[in-house]
């Protein structure tokens, strides 16, 4: 035992340790990941892991794949069933700073959706850990609360509704709706309680119970507590006497030898980094418990900050107030009362009333005036935020240091004054954003007719990650779907100043949008003939009024740095006509292709005239339309043809006189 003490305390130890780790992380990057399934199969014996809301399941095939069926009312967990249906892979994000998805998937190994046409069941599976998590599941799915049960207990939030989950989210509180270290502490409480005297027993009683409660959950946090609580206790049982922060460092170190692709989790630097920041910082000897609480509650703020800029690209300075509300609420109470729920079903009631409660008391606590939006951190600079957070905590007088960093990043896109035009993939619709001089304007927001929310999910956070707080001009092409189908989600979610429509009455999707727009006090104005953004002009070309919305289209031109830009919208060959008839519009650098390349625009006669040197054609991958047209195509041959189903996002910067062009080629 003594030379086990020596081995474990010494530098080679270490070293080994480390070169293990680099090793397994080596290792895990070289392994080959792809699917055992051909694209083309139809017919799959699956074990279902995990019933989600939204028509999705977990599925274990020989392989996990994720399903997507329209009615699951008679499955559950741990059926074993057969399936026909077909693959589909996630698509690659075709946005900048989008999250990457299918890497994620990857990384996981899940590479299809597989998109459920018939199913039946044919078995039960004899995995304990499916059948504990099935009995829990069942028990709970009945229950008022099911939804905040599934999070406190199963780790699961997929049956939280969005709306719910964004609001946390601006809150700076959506940790506390996992399976943490902190819900975890009490189950050690709980365990400590029944076995005081025994602690190898005890010790061992409660590595197995958080082992087969990992297993049961699949929670990155709570595997990295079976760890450090490992750790921690074979250093204090063999008497080792390892200081903290080499019982951190074979810890984290530990975690990535068992699961090295934890290094691409964000998840788990968020788990880590919070854990290993109270743990040292936490230890601080402050008699008061409030200012105690209000100290732990800046630590996690402050370590938690850069992970957070780099993710959402904004922080909710309140955070701090918040998490020492909700903290004590969703920890002593909440979190317990879901474990007694499980066992007292008539305590559901109870905890519906509370959670209903909560999230009364979250949606009045929402104010996005405290909200601070920033330009995405590359790794460079969250290493030096991390730098001079340690430094404050260490030192307050460092305190200035930590505020001016805070003030450059801030104010980055005033210092640096960048100028871009950027086509957001937005499928087939239009969405351009174009940045001048710290002002934003955005020409359409695209549109679906289903009921994924394109503002939400990729308008706002691409705005978000560079940086961009508001629209100063959203200009409305014409009012079609496609063209302004997400106004509406998007003046819900994001600041903006003012809006422009087209010349022509407002149809009813308009019409609606106008009703908002009177809500918020948003100005608005129609048929203009130029609107001038901080020294640009952007010039509306319009000719007459045409019994057609694509031709009653808006077209803008505007220069930006000497460079000519053109932006069509869906006008067609008749408005081309009187365009070239009205206006001397001639070598365009950047234009943006009418109608998505349809052949009801872009003739050969407008396009000569106007000689562009880049085509931006926005337009859907694999679309009903046929677009963009081979016509229009050999039409634009002469110029350099950038699609969004070809190359995702595409980006111009506009720098020293200088055009540099970017793509997110999927």
């Amino acid at each position: 035992m003594r030379r086990l003490r020596i081995i474990l305390k010494s530098n080679i130890f270490f070293t080994s340790l480390f070169i293990i780790t680099l090793l397994s992380i080596l290792i895990s990057d070289n392994i080959e990941r792809k699917s055992k399934y051909s694209k083309d199969e139809t017919t799959f014996i699956c074990i279902v892991e995990n019933i989600k809301t939204n028509s999705k399941l977990d599925l274990n095939c020989n392989e996990k794949l994720d399903g997507i069926i329209e009615e699951k009312n008679n499955i559950q967990i741990g059926d074993i069933i057969e399936i026909k249906g077909s693959l589909k892979e996630y698509e690659k994000n075709t946005n900048f700073n989008q999250f990457n998805y299918k890497e994620y998937k990857k990384i996981n190994n899940i590479y299809y959706k597989l998109y459920i046409d018939s199913y039946k069941i044919i078995g039960k599976s004899n995995s304990l850990i499916l059948n504990i998590k099935g009995v829990i599941d069942n028990r709970i799915k009945r229950m008022k609360s099911y939804n905040y049960l599934k999070i406190f207990l199963l780790g699961d939030k997929s049956e939280l509704e969005n709306n719910q989950v964004s609001t946390y989210k601006d809150l700076g509180i959506i940790h506390l709706f996992s399976i943490s270290g902190m819900h975890i502490s009490l189950l050690l409480e709980l365990i400590d309680f029944i076995y005081k005297k025994n602690n190898t027993k005890r010790s061992i009683i409660t590595i197995f119970i958080l082992f087969i409660y990992y297993l049961v959950v699949n929670s990155v946090s709570l595997l990295r507590c079976i760890v450090f609580f490992i750790i921690k206790k074979i250093n204090q049982l063999l008497l080792i006497n390892l200081n903290h922060k080499k019982e951190i460092a074979i810890s984290v170190m530990s975690l990535i030898i068992i699961k090295p692709t934890l290094i691409y989790n964000i998840g788990f630097y968020y788990s880590t980094i919070l854990s290993i920041a109270i743990s040292i910082y936490g230890r601080k000897t402050i008699k008061n418990n409030l200012l105690k609480c209000i100290y732990i509650s800046l630590v996690a703020f402050l370590f938690s900050l850069p992970l957070n800029l780099y993710m959402n690209y904004e922080i909710n300075i309140l955070s701090i107030i918040n998490n020492i509300i909700f903290i004590p609420l969703i920890t002593s109470i909440i979190f317990p009362l879901s474990l007694l729920t499980l066992l007292i079903p008539f305590l559901d009631d109870v905890l519906y009333i509370l959670m209903e409660i909560i999230e009364e008391i979250s949606n009045i606590l929402v104010n996005k005036d405290f909200i601070f939006i920033f330009k995405k951190p590359d790794l460079l600079l969250i290493f030096i935020y991390y730098i001079v957070i340690i430094l404050v905590l260490d030192n307050n007088k460092y305190i200035i240091l930590f505020i001016m960093l805070l003030l450059i990043h801030y104010n980055i896109n005033t210092i640096k004054n960048d100028n871009y035009v950027i086509a957001l993939d937005v499928g087939q619709g239009d969405s351009i954003l174009i940045h001048y001089n710290d002002t934003n304007t955005l020409i359409d927001t695209g549109g679906t007719y289903s009921e994924y929310n394109l503002a939400k999910n990729i308008i706002v956070p691409v705005l978000k990650s560079f940086g961009i707080r508001k629209i100063d001009t959203l200009i409305l092409t014409h009012g079609d779907n496609d063209h302004m189908g997400e106004s509406i989600n998007l003046v819900n979610d994001f600041r903006v100043d003012k809006v422009i429509f087209n010349c022509d009455s407002y149809n009813e999707l308009e019409q609606k949008l106008i009703k908002e727009l009177n809500k918020k006090k948003i100005s608005y104005y129609s048929c203009v003939k130029q609107s001038k953004i901080d020294n640009t002009n952007f010039i509306f070309l319009n000719t007459k009024e045409y019994d057609n919305e694509n031709d009653n289209s808006n077209v803008i031109y505007t220069e930006i740095n000497g460079y000519k830009l053109l932006f069509m919208g869906d006008a067609g060959i008749e408005k081309e006509i009187d365009i070239m008839n009205k206006y001397n519009i001639k070598d365009i650098d950047i234009l943006k292709v009418g109608h998505h390349g349809s052949k009801t625009s872009s003739s050969e006669k407008f396009i000569n005239e106007i000689n562009p040197n880049y085509s931006i054609i926005s337009v859907g991958i694999n679309n009903r339309y046929g677009h963009p047209n081979k016509e229009v195509l050999d039409n634009l041959k002469n110029s350099k043809i950038y699609r969004t189903d070809q190359d995702g996002s595409i980006m111009f910067k506009i720098k020293n006189n200088k055009l540099k062009i970017e793509t997110c080629t999927p």
